[in-house]
């Protein structure tokens, strides 16, 4: 049986969890998120807590089966704390700024490049090398944070662009000089 699927979600106070139909919503203090889940996994709401069944041992039930218990777990989470990811601007006038919802960064291109925040999500920018993506819904902030990456990798010869809090860009040598 899968580890993952097995374990129960415990449901904090304050949180309100609804099923209907096959369309599991979770209401908490950040706010409200809503997913469909897989007709076969059996989802069952005991007291305070949230179990995931599978109906068999076939190979897709059993991917299902631990996906859509961090599925659940997740949006649980994210109405409760949020989730976040922090990308770093590493270069000689590389900056960033937020200006109302939208985030301008300044990255060795001829124009500032501007990302609009979506629906729950809020850009913070303590100092102009860092940027923190917040939100509820775990799969937009890592993909609202993978975007801003991508305006600008980190490239390998000088380790210049946007990289996450902690993330480890391998160095190539340059050229060999005579």
């Amino acid at each position: 049986m899968s580890r993952v699927g097995r374990l129960p979600v415990k449901i904090p106070d304050g949180v309100e969890v609804t099923l209907d139909g096959g369309v599991f919503k979770v209401k908490g203090p950040k706010g409200e998120l809503s997913r469909r889940l897989h007709d076969a996994m059996a989802v069952k709401i005991e007291g305070n807590a949230i179990k995931v069944d599978r109906p068999s041992d076939q190979n897709i039930h059993k991917a299902l089966h631990g996906l859509t218990r961090t599925l659940i777990s997740n949006m649980v989470v994210g109405v409760t704390k949020g989730f976040e990811k922090s990308l770093e601007l590493v270069g000689v006038g590389y900056r960033a700024a937020k200006t109302g919802a939208k985030l301008v960064l300044t990255v060795g291109y001829s124009h500032p490049v501007e990302i609009q925040a979506p629906e729950g999500i809020d850009f913070e920018v303590p100092n102009p090398t860092l940027i923190v993506v917040k939100g509820r819904d775990k799969e937009t902030v890592g993909q609202i944070a993978a975007t801003i990456r991508d305006v600008r990798p980190p490239e390998p010869y000088q380790g210049k662009g946007i990289r996450y809090a902690g993330e480890k860009v391998r160095r190539k040598a340059g050229k060999a000089g005579k």
